[in-house]
């Protein structure tokens, strides 16, 4: 029988039953209106929404839900619209990270335990993105993505501002005594001025990159602006696209290969995205079963060229990248290194999807032929500091740095660093290697965005701006700098990096791809010896769950018990 019949719907095994439970199942929701034919066979869309007043990129996704319920609509499909716990990088706290893996929970399970025949995912700030993809992966229904899109260009005294990116540098400005408090003040109503996520290539963009490099968004999405009408045409265009899969059983496994991982890998590199993205990757690689590590980043992503001269790599934003033509570009430029093996969710591949894209402004985005960098991606690093890797955004960092050899200052926590950073009497110049430890997925506990630690404010009043950092933790997408992210294993679990000692010599070589502490193996064995575990003083609910349960980063740090899939069969009746 064929998969458009709708007899083999998913959803009729809910809305198709006669008796006391198609009753039920049909009479309770007919109180929001619904005519009794919206139940007769109609594919059931499941609109997934991480709207939310405390997720502010988020916040328009009441309104863009609407017009995918108009696209499904108009293709014969019945939508209807689902809540799911939505994460705001902004303001979320300790970090959203620590709140990924169970936001990918109450998606997979809202997603399996409902009617739905096919999936449209809602996604904008940073965890919500790889959470949504997550959650759907791991129930494998037919399933596309609506990226929410980016802020316009903020504007400030004359100049465009960056979302996050212009943040770091106004603090640093005003560690320096190059800005006041009130002027910065000043600058964040024109920092935010639109809706959407952050304008830059932050994690919130490179996440709606890498889901469209992955297929499984309509050709474009990913990088039209929130406030522009297309992002509505779109959401119209991906509702009634959502019926066709139904109708297809496109479902997602058949998109997440491992051709589309590598293609992710190598778009990711010629944008510049966040080094997040590793992370969000490899995890959703293991809830579809694709076998992908940290080396793949290295094979297939750092040799590939990096080309979009966007903040905080470059001195554009996602307003201008659109206008230059947007991803399609960058897909068209890369179509000698892309997967034609891969197919999207149009049932098309990449390269058929940007055949006819033009550069409208190649200043903003730079042809293969004359790139920014020519070898400007993530780069995976390993050495007896980090033995499982540890990863640095090559084009966000300074070349000067990428080779260095200098003395640790080290920071045993988080607040060890908040209270002595800007000692005067802090032991530190500019040749120094700044190492912050128990930052990572266990050790904070949930991997915070504080990797890229800011400079002591006596080298900041020098005028550097710059300084090589090593920790287990994250950094956001929207920062820079020499820094080294995601050292695994973390210094919570005793590894080398829990070892490292003020004075101690480490010595880096990105282009070699290694990290080396200058520490003999025998004192290592010995510091080991009078190491101790530090007290996350967490004994009850999810978080202690998180900790008892997270794989390290290098795994992509989602919970031991999730990885794989669940299917979508409901084995029980409710009634």
């Amino acid at each position: 029988m064929a998969a458009s019949d709708s007899k083999e719907r998913r959803s009729q095994n809910w809305f198709g039953k006669e008796g006391k439970d198609g009753f039920i199942y049909r009479s309770w929701i007919k109180n929001q209106g619904y005519p009794a034919h919206q139940f007769k066979g109609k594919p059931v869309i499941g609109i997934c929404n991480t709207w939310s007043e405390v997720t502010p990129c988020n916040g328009h996704f009441r309104e863009l839900a609407q017009f995918v319920k108009n696209g499904v609509y108009e293709a014969g499909g019945f939508p209807l619209e689902f809540p799911v716990m939505s994460l705001g990088e902004t303001i979320i706290r300790p970090t959203a990270m620590l709140y990924r893996n169970l936001a990918a929970m109450t998606v997979e399970e809202s997603i399996r335990a409902n009617p739905f025949d096919a999936i449209v995912l809602l996604t904008g700030c940073d965890k919500t993105t790889p959470s949504l993809v997550m959650g759907a992966a791991s129930v494998d229904l037919p399933t596309i993505v609506l990226s929410g899109g980016p802020m316009l260009n903020g504007k400030f005294r004359g100049r465009d501002l960056g979302s996050g990116t212009d943040v770091w540098r106004f603090d640093a400005d005003v560690k320096a005594g190059k800005m006041t408090l009130e002027e910065m003040e000043e600058a964040e109503a024109c920092m935010s001025r639109s809706i959407g996520h952050c304008n830059t290539m932050g994690t919130a963009s490179t996440m709606a990159t890498m889901v469209e490099a992955l297929g499984l968004t309509l050709p474009g999405v990913s990088s039209i602006p929130a406030a522009d009408s297309r992002k509505k045409m779109m959401a119209h265009m991906t509702g009634m696209r959502a019926v066709e899969m139904a109708e297809e059983n496109l479902v997602i496994s058949k998109i997440l290969t491992r051709p589309a991982f590598e293609n992710a890998i190598k778009v990711n590199s010629a944008v510049g995205g966040s080094t997040n993205f590793v992370l969000h990757l490899l995890a959703i690689a293991k809830r579809v079963g694709i076998e992908l590590t940290l080396d793949d980043f290295d094979i297939h992503g750092s040799k590939i060229p990096f080309l979009l001269n966007l903040m905080p790599s470059g001195k554009y934003l996602m307003e201008d990248y659109y206008y230059a033509g947007g991803i399609q570009v960058i897909l068209k430029e890369l179509k000698e290194h892309l997967s034609t093996e891969a197919i999207t969710v149009n049932g098309k591949t990449l390269t058929e999807n940007s055949e006819k894209a033009r550069n409208w402004n190649s200043d903003v985005i730079r042809p293969i032929s004359d790139p920014i960098i020519k070898e400007g991606g993530i780069t995976v690093v390993k050495g007896n500091l980090c033995t499982e890797g540890a990863v640095i955004k090559v084009s966000a960092a300074t070349p000067e740095l990428l080779k260095h050899k200098g003395r640790a200052v080290v920071f045993e926590t988080i607040e060890d660093y908040h209270a002595r950073v800007d000692d005067p009497n802090l032991d530190i110049d500019e040749t120094c290697v700044m190492v912050l430890k128990n930052v990572g997925p266990k050790g904070y506990p949930g991997m915070p965005e504080v990797g890229n630690m800011a400079l002591p404010k006596k080298i900041l009043q020098k005028g550097i701006t710059d300084m090589v950092r090593i920790s287990d933790g994250r950094m956001s997408g929207t920062a820079y700098g020499t820094v080294f992210l995601h050292a695994s294993p973390e210094s919570a679990l005793g590894s080398p990096l829990a070892l490292v000692e003020n004075g101690d010599i480490i010595e880096c070589d990105v282009q070699a791809k290694t990290i080396h502490l200058h520490v003999s193996d025998e004192e290592l064995a010995e510091r080991k010896k009078k190491w101790e575990p530090i007290d996350l003083g967490f004994d009850r609910g999810y978080i202690n769950l998180y900790i008892n349960t997270v794989n390290q980063a290098h795994e992509g740090a989602d919970m031991d018990f999730l990885v794989g899939k669940s299917g979508n069969i409901v084995n029980r009746e409710s009634h």
